[in-house]
């Protein structure tokens, strides 16, 4: 009889519950249940809808019971750098802002009085990113103190929704990672630097690694979804869980991971907090079995998403990503200038910037697509010589998984400006990666090594040339 693992993974524009089991030493995985997320304007800020977002996640597991495939444990990866402050009854303080809100305006310069980037850097190896959790955080403090002071736990997105299913508080280490508040020496909050800012040190809560059997699911959800199931992280930053899932064991590699987002790096063993990797803007995020992910944040796929939903649907991704390859404009775009961030409009926005810079101005929706893949790919380029100097490291390929893995042109486009073979897929990079966790945790691996095999076994693998 099938042992089976859920992975319940949450990106930013949507989520789904993927089912996985072994099958004759390969991972056999399924979608039982998918739903849409975003941003909502909620008092002039941009908030997640939490309500929402745990009726899914129930609604999903429910799904499972439905169909007589009841998981042994269940695990949820998210975005990173977003989190809820509960009070004393553990009531969330103020809204659920997201990380696209403009509240982190100017928060920069307000935590460089305390501590100069460079400092900050060195003890932390987080890429510098307007809103990210030590920015947010003193957003509050400036904003709203009150929040702040009546605050009694900090948990980031997964860590509360992980706690909402058995009532345990904790905080998973690889999301921990993305606040800029933990020290990469350490592995746990640097509160030296918390007490400094002036962040209250009780809100934060004991750093957990990946693969922690977090708890069986409490009594009052166990009756909603119809079964008991145990709480397993997974790496719950979305990112973790997809370099997890990379299909290879080899040296000198590179990943991307592709979706609402492309983060693209390598897989490190220790930190390079250096000030050559702060002036090229990599991060040191954590992984999984206490490894780092040596990578940079690049806009990624937003811009694509944010265009299809001003096309009103015209198109499937499919069809935008063939029509872009039929184009021929040569303009380019800066994706990860601050101003495709959170645009009221994509087309507008991209349009704007290549009148400002002097360049052809893309017309048809097809035109935009193919400046926003091109600029895409030439920003991997770009990454990859960045990479290449701060490691003294030649790769001999990219590994592209995620959404992105699905977008021929964009694949083609990067073989083609890197000058390295795209091996493309996963797709469910994400989800897969979340049940590898949880698998090594339930003995169906016995290592990071033979789970990847398995990767590579079970799942197609697309090579495009230079």
């Amino acid at each position: 009889m099938a042992r089976y693992y859920l992975a319940i993974d949450i990106g930013a524009s949507s989520g789904r519950h993927i089912l996985g089991h072994m099958e004759q030493e390969k991972m056999v995985i399924e979608e039982v249940h998918r739903f849409e997320n975003g941003l909502t304007d909620k008092d002039g800020t941009l908030c997640w809808d939490f309500n929402h977002l745990f009726e899914e996640i129930l609604a999903g597991m429910h799904k499972c019971k439905e169909q007589g495939k009841i998981p042994v444990s269940v695990g949820i990866d998210t975005w990173g750098v977003d989190f809820v402050l509960l009070d004393k009854n553990n009531q969330i303080l103020g809204n659920t802002v997201g990380y696209r809100d403009h509240r982190t305006d100017g928060m920069d310069e307000e935590v460089y009085k305390i501590i100069s980037e460079k400092v900050l850097y060195r003890r932390t190896g987080i890429q510098k990113q307007i809103y990210n959790t030590i920015y947010q955080l003193m957003a509050i403090k400036r904003q709203q103190p009150e929040d702040l002071k009546h605050a009694c736990r900090m948990l980031l997105v997964p860590d509360f929704l992980h706690s909402l299913l058995c009532g345990v508080y904790a905080t998973e280490y690889t999301e921990a990672t993305t606040t800029g508040l933990v020290s990469p020496e350490t592995k746990d909050w640097d509160y030296e630097l918390i007490k400094s800012l002036g962040y209250p040190g009780k809100i934060f809560q004991n750093i957990v690694k990946p693969g922690t059997d977090l708890g069986d699911l409490s009594d009052e959800i166990r009756e909603q979804v119809g079964y008991p199931c145990k709480v397993v992280l997974p790496a719950t930053h979305d990112t973790g869980s997809a370099v997890l899932a990379v299909p290879s064991n080899d040296e000198g590699v590179l990943y991307i991971s592709s979706g609402t987002w492309s983060l693209m790096g390598v897989e490190r063993d220790e930190a390079d907090c250096s000030e050559k990797s702060r002036r090229h803007n990599f991060t040191n995020e954590g992984g999984y079995n206490y490894r780092f992910r040596y990578l940079k944040n690049i806009m990624g796929l937003w811009m694509i998403q944010s265009v299809m939903k001003e096309f009103e649907k015209k198109y499937s991704y499919a069809k935008i990503c063939e029509a872009a390859s039929h184009e021929d404009i040569k303009s380019l775009v800066d994706c990860n200038d601050n101003c495709f961030l959170s645009p009221q409009s994509m087309t507008k926005e991209v349009k704007e910037y290549c009148r400002k810079t002097g360049q052809q101005v893309p017309e048809t929706d097809s035109q935009i697509a193919c400046v926003i893949y091109n600029s895409l790919a030439v920003c991997y380029k770009d990454t990859v010589k960045e990479l290449e100097e701060s490691t003294n490291l030649k790769f001999s390929r990219i590994h592209v998984m995620g959404g992105g893995s699905n977008a021929e042109y964009l694949n083609e486009l990067t073989a083609k400006y890197t000058g390295l073979p795209v091996y493309a897929g996963p797709s469910e990079a994400t989800a897969t990666g979340n049940l590898l966790a949880q698998m090594m945790q339930g003995k169906e691996f016995d290592s990071i090594s033979e789970a990847r095999n398995c990767v590579h076994k079970s799942f197609p693998i697309k090579i495009y040339q230079p």
